[in-house]
């Protein structure tokens, strides 16, 4: 069987981490900082909740990034997209020969960021990165060692940077998780970003709402209202817009509410209503959230970027961009991910399919 290293212990880190456990795998899990994984660290066991229940023992979890990668030819990391830089830089002097690193998710450009990092360190072992479109469940964590799994998707799209190893990552995720289903290349994972549909635009629609009551009503099944929807479709359209520059078919919201939870409706306000993966999610206490800190610099960002590199209009999404910017008192559109911070700059269409199908080497 495959050994596995999870990087990061947050609420998807230490579900993914149990759920790897329940299967048996040996799995490893590591934390930057301990008092999250405390008690796991101790007694390696973390308890699920809700569509998965038990208790499942890890192989240990550690603060040693290198003892956690170790020996692992699959290295799933689950750290917010604007930690990905970050946790690049970290792992580049450990990395071995044959290893998998997927990102859960990459968001947009969340491989491209990881290869570029490993690229300036001077990595030279043989690796594949690799990115899932979105995280594989909705899940939220009580306490250290606690996590409650609301839903698991039923299919997830997932992509290696270069495509053309595409097949050896599928070898490696059909025995890991087959809910994992290879995508074309990475334009599909991240592109097909649904998480900068619903997050960044529902949250700051809702922000007098999180301040006063610190997120205590349901985010998706109350702080979608039929207006704030319309908002969302819009933000869709001009994503869907984006994506079709590289000749690439999206995936609309209200599909992708099909593809992965298996809910219709006649617009997104259903679909996402109709969604009962979505019952007991709360907002969250305050707007200083990945929702906002990791949806906006990290997805909607560079989506807005491409756009206007290559002549498509993204208003909304810009003026989603500019609330966040006001709020957080933050220059997201500097911060956040470009064309020329993915090294993309001045680069034809064609020049990055064929980067992303066959790499730089």
């Amino acid at each position: 069987m495959v050994n596995i290293c999870v990087i990061g212990a947050g609420n998807g880190g230490q579900a993914l981490a149990a759920y790897f456990a329940m299967k048996g795998f040996d799995t490893s899990l590591f934390n930057r900082s301990s008092w999250r994984i405390a008690p796991i660290i101790e007694n390696r066991r973390i308890k699920l909740e809700g569509e998965v229940k038990g208790v499942y023992e890890i192989s240990f979890a550690t603060t040693n990034l290198e003892e956690a990668m170790k020996d692992r030819k699959l290295l799933m990391v689950v750290v917010p997209a604007f930690a990905h830089k970050q946790i690049a830089e970290k792992m580049a002097p450990f990395v071995e020969d044959g290893q998998i690193i997927l990102l859960n998710p990459g968001r947009t450009g969340g491989a491209l960021e990881f290869k570029n990092v490993f690229k300036s360190k001077g990595v030279k072992k043989d690796v594949i990165i690799a990115e899932a479109q979105t995280f594989i469940f909705a899940s939220r964590m009580s306490n250290p060692g606690v996590v409650k799994i609301f839903r698991i998707k039923n299919a997830v799209p997932i992509a290696a940077l270069p495509s053309k190893r595409n097949d050896e990552l599928k070898e490696v995720m059909r025995e890991v998780m087959p809910e994992f289903e290879v995508a074309d290349n990475i334009i599909y994972t991240s592109f097909n970003n649904i998480g900068a549909v619903f997050h960044p635009a529902t949250l700051l629609l809702n922000a007098a709402r999180i301040e006063s009551t610190a997120g205590k009503f349901e985010f998706y099944l109350e702080g979608i209202s039929n207006s704030v929807a319309k908002v969302l479709e819009k933000v869709d359209e001009e994503r869907c817009k984006v994506m079709k520059i590289f000749s690439a078919e999206p995936l609309t919201s209200v599909n992708w509410l099909k593809y992965a939870y298996d809910v219709t409706g006649k617009n997104l306000y259903e679909a996402i209503h109709n969604n009962s993966g979505y019952q007991g999610i709360l907002a969250p206490p305050s707007i200083d959230n990945r929702y906002i800190t990791e949806d906006v610099p990290m997805s909607l960002v560079p989506i807005s970027s491409f756009g206007k590199e290559f002549g498509v209009q993204t208003p909304v999404i810009d003026s989603v961009i500019n609330l966040a910017n006001v709020m957080m008192e933050k220059d997201y559109f500097k911060e956040g991910r470009t064309v020329e911070s993915l090294g993309l700059k001045g680069k034809k269409i064609e020049e990055i399919l064929k980067l992303l199908e066959e790499g730089d080497e």
